[in-house]
């Protein structure tokens, strides 16, 4: 198992990074991995904070989580001799640093700005470049610095997203289930249940979370790093991604203008949670409340490609049974459950 030794979660811990890192016991150099607008809202701070520390540090901006963006950051921390990588920002700059310190065999820091996705704490990977369209092992942070001041100021949007994707386990874990049963493969009680207890208290809390107040933010970074241990925990994606986040994935392929991974994670969780027989009302009526997309409309994204997403979802993992079967959905099938959930007209 990979665990973060070390997660700070509170208003203004930002300026913590250093010292977090000293207790630690780090001491080498620093590389420091993040955006161009993050940079001005909590690059500077951590940076002003490794100084203060006593640690020699460097940046990188990173334009998008594509593989050459890893290669180019594998190449400042060969040259600036880092010894930690810390990412700041949001997925992106946090799945960059993660990938490119998993391929320098260095350690690596999160410090999230937004709560829109698990792998702010997960141990997995999700970027363009690579021969496969979804998440994959690469290492767990040695600490987490998220400061719920920074992360309640990013768009609201970001928030309903990261909620889409804790909710996801309402279904994740039922299919982790079902290939126990059908498949024999490992199912660890401990991290299902890390990982839906993650999305009760996520339902439970959802007007707080619209409030956007100091406790439902709060609510929700501690789901997505719970869910990120539970990952660790399992060694695997399983705990926290099933069918709906196949159909996520199958979406982002085939739709030409994607929503966020999230947002189409939450619709997705409606339609299986409708096929595994389990209360699907109750999730879009949670999404609802949340201010999170229910529906294809409020995704952005035409019904045709939700159907087709549906039937292609079964393939973008064959190896991984869930509730879509091997097979997967027939149009029909699809285009019923599609309508019967009221994900579309």
């Amino acid at each position: 198992m990979q665990l973060p030794r070390e997660v700070l979660i509170g208003k203004g811990v930002v300026p913590l990074v250093g010292e977090t890192l000293t207790r630690l016991g780090y001491r080498g150099p620093v590389l420091v991995v993040t955006g161009r607008k993050v940079l001005s809202i909590a690059g500077d701070i951590v940076l002003e904070s490794l100084r203060s520390a006593g640690f020699k540090s460097s940046t990188v901006i990173v334009e998008s989580a594509t593989t050459g963006q890893v290669s180019r950051v594998q190449r400042e921390i060969r040259r600036t001799k880092s010894d930690i990588v810390v990412g700041v920002g949001g997925g992106k700059d946090i799945d960059v640093a993660k990938l490119s310190s998993r391929k320098s065999g260095k350690r690596f820091l999160s410090v999230p700005t937004a709560a829109s996705h698990d792998g702010i704490a997960s141990p997995l990977v999700s970027m363009r470049g690579l021969n496969r369209p979804y998440s994959f092992l690469a290492h767990a942070p040695i600490a987490i610095v998220a400061d719920i001041s920074v992360i309640g100021k990013s768009p609201y949007r970001l928030i309903a997203s990261g909620c889409g994707d804790v909710v996801a386990k309402y279904t994740a874990v039922r299919d982790w289930k079902l290939a126990h049963r059908i498949k024999n493969e490992y199912y660890g009680d401990y991290a299902a249940e890390l990982a839906l207890m993650s999305s009760r208290l996520v339902m439970k809390n959802s007007n707080a979370i619209r409030a956007m107040t100091e406790s439902g933010v709060r609510t929700l970074v501690e789901g997505l790093i719970s869910c990120g241990v539970a990952m660790s925990i399992a060694g695997t994606s399983r705990p926290c991604s099933g069918a709906e986040h196949l159909f996520s994935h199958a979406l982002t392929i085939i739709a030409p203008k994607p929503a966020l991974h999230g947002e189409q994670c939450g619709v997705g969780t409606i339609i299986c949670a409708y096929l595994h027989g389990a209360n699907w009302q109750l999730i879009k009526d949670v999404l609802h409340k949340i201010g999170a997309p229910t529906t294809a409309k409020e995704l952005g994204i035409d019904p045709e490609y939700i159907v087709e997403a549906l039937t292609r979802a079964h393939a973008i993992r064959p190896e991984r049974y869930t509730i879509l079967g091997e097979s997967g959905l027939t149009t029909e099938a699809a285009m019923r459950v599609a309508a019967v959930t009221g994900v579309i007209d």
